[in-house]
């Protein structure tokens, strides 16, 4: 398989990405000294830096591999908001779908001190869209299909994606053209049914699918029922170190895990479906784009914070 040929058609493709818009803050510090007041760190603040996630972190990853990328989701009448819409737009990501909402805009705060995460906190308000700002969510995605190659659901579970949103989707015959990757949340997988692929981690496919998955046999089960249950063409169940599982129709193909260091898996599912849903619109069996989004993982998860990969960077992991 020529994985730099498909790499390289990575930038012709354009992918819709809809889905909960998340700004995450880092607060980095060192600890050296336990607070007098209670029985936890102190952290003496070095610096502050802003990351995109969720869904922004989706189509970052698109366009750092080559793509390009459209948004569709909300956010709030604050900072936060606007500095998301921001770097969205420094990145050349399409932000005309962003649809300013009279809630707070996402933001998850994790401190982190000499490499480890110490404490997060979140600030949000995830209740479902509806109404107006959803029927205009609706009618916005409807004139997007025909200009895009690949959809990516990135359900984070803040609100944006409902079972109203996506089978008012799945109802235009434009959308059922392309090809349709999700990216799960417990609690949400009855949403799905009729796309064309999910990428649960491992305790995401066992609560969708009500499988204890504690072995291969548990894996094998639960992976074939989600697909017969959701009608899927392909699901992907990452599985951590022990890399990831591909179910399609024709049977089950285990990828091992080729990342050399873990520091930090903040935004790996962001790049995995990212690099897969590229890699298929860009001629890839549905196998070779796993291997393609393995690799791409791989790389994410050396890096701490919601990091992403290049198309060379990738290129480079297979030889």
């Amino acid at each position: 398989m020529n994985y730099s040929k498909i790499i390289d058609n990575f930038k012709d493709k354009r992918i819709l990405v809809i889905g909960d818009l998340i700004l995450d803050h880092y607060i980095w510090g060192r600890v050296t000294r336990i607070s007098p007041e209670a029985p936890v760190p102190v952290v003496e603040v070095t610096r502050e830096t802003f990351l995109l996630g969720g869904a922004a972190n989706v189509a970052n990853n698109i366009v750092s591999l080559g793509g390009r990328a459209s948004v569709v989701g909300i956010n709030g009448k604050d900072a936060s908001g606007a500095a998301l819409v921001e770097m969205l737009a420094g990145k050349g990501v399409n932000c005309d779908g962003v649809f300013t909402s009279n809630r707070p805009t996402t933001v998850k705060t994790r401190v982190i001190a000499h490499n480890q995460q110490v404490v997060r906190f979140d600030r949000e308000d995830s209740k479902y869209v509806t109404g107006r700002i959803l029927k205009a969510i609706v009618e916005h995605i409807g004139t997007l299909y025909q200009n895009h190659d690949a959809i990516i659901i990135s359900d984070y579970k803040k609100g944006m994606i409902s079972a109203e949103l996506i089978k008012a989707m799945l109802k235009d015959p434009k959308a059922k053209k392309l090809f349709i990757a999700v990216d799960p949340k417990v609690g949400h997988f009855s949403f799905y049914k009729g796309v064309s692929l999910i990428t649960p981690n491992v305790i995401e496919a066992s609560s969708g699918s009500n499988i204890e998955i504690r072995d291969e046999a548990g894996l094998l089960k639960a992976g074939r029922a989600l697909m017969k249950k959701l009608g899927l063409k392909a699901l992907l169940i990452t599985r951590g170190e022990q890399g990831m599982s591909l179910f399609e129709k024709k049977g089950v193909t285990h990828i091992p895990t080729v990342a050399r260091k873990v520091y930090d898996v903040t935004g790996a599912g962001d790049t995995v479906i990212s690099a897969f849903t590229l890699a298929k619109v860009s001629g890839a069996a549905m196998e070779d784009a796993a291997v393609i989004s393995n690799h791409a993982a791989g790389i994410v998860v050396g890096e701490v914070g919601t990091a992403v990969a290049g198309p060379d960077e990738l290129k480079r992991s297979f030889a």
